[in-house]
C-alpha cells in the first residue's frame, strides 16, 4: 500500500496523543493507495490492548463505503514493544479477512512503522510506502 506522509504522519500524531494507551483507527484506499485515516477511540482505554466500539465501527465504515473507498486497513498502536501483531492482534485478524494491520510502535521513543498482512492465523510483512 502507498499512503502519502501527511497521512502517514496522522496516524504517528494519534498513537502520540493516546500514549500511554494504545490509539486505533481505519484506513480508507483506493486501488492500493491510502486515501484517508479514520481515527478512533480506544474504547478499552489500554496500554495492551484496543477495540473499536461496535457503533463507531459501523459508522466508519459507512463513512468508507459513502467516499467510494475499501476498508484497506485497520491501525493501532503498540506503546510498550516493536510494532509486531500480538497474538491478540492475530486472534483479532481472523474477523478481518482481507485487511492489512498497520501497526506504529513507540516503544524506543522514535516511532517505528510497520504494515502485517495477517491471514489464517499466519503473519506476513507487507510493503508500506510513504509518498
Amino acid at each position: 500500500m502507498k499512503i502519502a506522509r501527511q497521512l502517514f504522519d496522522e496516524m504517528i500524531a494519534h498513537a502520540r496523543e493516546e500514549a500511554p494507551n494504545e490509539c486505533c483507527g481505519m484506513v480508507g484506499s483506493s486501488d492500493g493507495h491510502a486515501v484517508e485515516v479514520y481515527r478512533a477511540t480506544n474504547a478499552e482505554a489500554s496500554p495492551l490492548r484496543f477495540r473499536i466500539d461496535p457503533e463507531e465501527q459501523l459508522e466508519l465504515h459507512n463513512k468508507i463505503d459513502d467516499a467510494g473507498l475499501d476498508l484497506g486497513a485497520i491501525y493501532h498502536s503498540h506503546t510498550r514493544t516493536a510494532p509486531k501483531p500480538s497474538q491478540t492482534d492475530i486472534n483479532f485478524a481472523k474477523l478481518w479477512p482481507g485487511v492489512l494491520w498497520i501497526i506504529v510502535g513507540l516503544a524506543d521513543g522514535e516511532p517505528e512503522v510497520q504494515m502485517w498482512r495477517i491471514e489464517g492465523g499466519q503473519v506476513s510483512d507487507a510493503e508500506l510506502v510513504v509518498e
